[in-house]
């Protein structure tokens, strides 16, 4: 005999039927006391957020990748999951069920006032019920997982000091879910019922508060935060006007910067995959970010107290190697890297750095060509040694030599290789018979002004020669000319020579060596350019691809970026070393780079790693190790 699935009896959720007056009364001041407390404070953040100056060059529009956004970093809680799949998981699971229960709150606050819209005997209430007790129980479950990590395990990335506001937090989430759950094995018309009524009011109006006075404002901040991001990854914002010097005091802190310092749920994601962090430098960019915050509670956005000193460090902001690992793995879209660059602005357009590195390198690309400071001759003897063919406005490709192109030694043995692959494919190239150094170490460091007499005086360069098409072996001057000098006019097309490369890998030989290559995936063309697979396709040429621990969007930086590679010897342990013994340890005959800064830290980590360290070779060369003896290239290009 078959049962109708409504005969099935299930429990439903009991709520009292009648409120008296007073009680009424009770939960109408309780409310209103409530949602005082949590305005009190909210308000002020809003306030403070609201009266910092507008962003320069922000645009909301183009609406669609920010809806995208929204939906796919919130709503799905993709970006949280993905990075840490059991934690970020959990964290999900409370999310969708305060999105599943607001509804249900909704409903529980009517019916304090005799007006509850959803009925447990109907069949739309009394499904939905059911359906967020789905929920219920698996927030309480996820909530109770993320104590135990906070409090039990207590990763390091999260702080020594535990915060009693998050047990408190956690303890009233799961109060909420318990008290939710209870009411389905109760009478309407009991006691139970109405005491769990209670007890759920008072948890729901107790955490009310508590938000904004805690991390906990993220659940208010973040879905804004992301929707609002500026749209490109570490994208720096523009000066406006004379006088903006970057991120000097609070009147310089902008509605996205104060947005983003409420936001932070001091996870500790970014210290955690921060290079400078984990190799024991100051710089901590979760500590960089409470800075700000506390500089905001404390002063104010209209305070001309400076942001670096007391609040955060000055050496700890010129640390940074601006790899964007942190802005990458931040789960309520924090943009760190425009904050951090905009901090160092502040500190070199003031003239308050003061460092005799910096200072040389700024003297050298003012007054020369190359961020090296060697002299031009040198790149033309290179260019003629090599019988590399000058641009003229006819061939396809301007080859961007760059100052590791033109200068460094092993860069120049990138180039060399690069062009004997170019000819072997039949490509057309040549190379300026001018360069300037895109400005990048510059412009991460903070020094606008010679940025833009860089990116001016090469734009002009490159329109006077009709330049259409660039390729280049640095992701640095990728990223720099393709983002960074759309301030002052429109760079042309330019790609990577990863990309170049991959695009004709079919038409290049196969290397029948049994060799396995670990690849570094370079800062600046993963998370910048989400490059990953092309370059693994070139260097596949030529052996067996094998991964370190760290791969893809979590690569670890070399230490180069952010101008650190003209600043000196780094304290602590330095990076470079960090990574290249992790290369070494695949046991890997070859480390595969495709960036020449990469590529220079790593020759003389491998070097100070062992006797006998593995091969280093950008994928350029790679690819030219299996071609035929290649005759002179001025016979092969046009």
């Amino acid at each position: 005999m078959l049962l109708s699935f409504s005969a099935i009896a299930l429990p439903t959720l009991a709520e009292p039927l009648h409120f008296s007056l007073a009680e009424k009364l009770l939960f109408a001041a309780m409310l209103i006391a409530s949602g005082w407390l949590f305005w009190g404070r909210f308000g002020v953040v809003l306030k403070k957020i609201l009266k910092s100056r507008k962003d320069p060059n922000f645009h909301l529009f183009p609406i669609g990748k920010r809806v995208w956004d929204f939906f796919w970093e919130v709503l799905c809680q993709a970006k949280v999951i993905r990075e840490r799949p059991l934690p970020g998981f959990a964290h999900a699971l409370v999310f969708w069920t305060f999105l599943a229960f607001a509804l249900v709150t909704l409903n529980h606050c009517a019916t304090g006032f005799g007006f509850g819209f959803l009925s447990a005997g109907g069949m739309i209430g009394r499904w939905y019920f059911y359906f967020a007790a789905v929920f219920a129980m698996a927030c309480a479950v996820g909530i109770l997982g993320l104590f135990i990590r906070r409090f039990l395990v207590r990763p390091k990335w999260l702080g020594e000091k535990v915060s009693w506001e998050s047990g408190f937090i956690a303890f009233l989430i799961f109060a909420l879910m318990a008290t939710y759950l209870a009411s389905f094995g109760v009478g309407d018309s009991s006691t139970a019922a109405r005491v769990l009524w209670w007890l759920h009011t008072m948890a729901l109006l107790t955490f009310l508060p508590l938000i904004p006075h805690t991390k906990h404002l993220h659940l208010v901040l973040s879905p804004a935060t992301i929707f609002l991001s500026r749209g490109t990854f570490a994208e720096i914002p523009p000066l406006k006007g004379d006088e903006d010097f970057g991120l000097v005091a609070g009147t310089d802190l902008t509605q996205l910067v104060s947005l983003q310092a409420y936001s932070c749920v001091e996870c500790g994601r970014c210290t955690e995959h921060c290079p400078a962090a984990t190799t024991g430098k100051l710089l901590n960019p979760k500590e960089i970010i409470l800075g700000v915050r506390a500089y905001l509670n404390d002063l104010g956005p209209a305070s001309d107290q400076p942001l670096l000193g007391k609040y955060n460090s000055q050496e700890a902001v010129f640390q940074c190697t601006t790899c964007g690992a942190c802005e990458f793995q931040c789960p309520v879209g924090i943009e760190h890297v425009p904050i951090l660059v905009g901090l160092r602005r502040g500190a070199v357009n003031t003239g308050t750095w003061e460092d005799d590195h910096g200072a040389k390198l700024f003297l050298t690309l003012e007054r020369g060509s190359n961020a090296l400071g060697i002299s031009p001759a040198e790149r033309d003897k290179f260019i003629q040694k090599q019988e590399l063919p000058i641009f003229d406005g006819t061939q396809e490709y301007c080859l961007w030599l760059g100052c590791m192109g033109g200068y460094d030694p092993k860069g120049r043995e990138i180039i060399a290789d690069f062009a004997r692959v170019m000819n072997y494919l039949g490509t057309s190239y040549g190379v300026l018979r001018k360069e300037k150094c895109t400005g990048d170490p510059v412009r991460r460091l903070g020094n606008d002004l010679v940025f833009q007499q860089l990116a001016e005086a090469n734009l002009e360069t490159l329109a006077q020669n009709k330049v259409k098409k660039i390729v280049s072996i640095c992701p640095h001057c990728v990223r720099t000319i393709q983002e960074d000098w759309k301030e002052y006019g429109v760079p042309p097309e330019i790609e990577h020579h990863s990309e170049f490369l991959a695009r004709f890998a079919d038409k290049l030989p196969r290397q029948s060596k049994d060799e396995s290559i670990v690849f570094h995936d370079p800062c600046y063309l993963g998370r910048y350019r989400n490059v990953y697979e092309e370059p693994r396709t070139v260097a596949g040429l030529a052996g067996t691809v094998v991964e370190a621990p760290r791969n893809h969007e979590r690569s670890f930086c070399c230490g180069a970026g952010g101008g650190l590679a003209f600043l000196g010897e780094e304290t602590g342990e330095r990076v470079s070393h960090n990574r290249a013994a992790e290369l070494v340890a695949t046991g890997a005959q070859t480390v595969g780079t495709a960036c020449p800064f990469c590529n220079t830290m790593f020759r003389d980590a491998l070097a100070a790693g062992g006797d006998a360290p593995p091969q280093l070779l950008d994928i350029a060369q790679l690819a030219a190790r299996g071609l035929p003896s290649a005759s002179p290239i001025a016979d092969h290009a046009s």
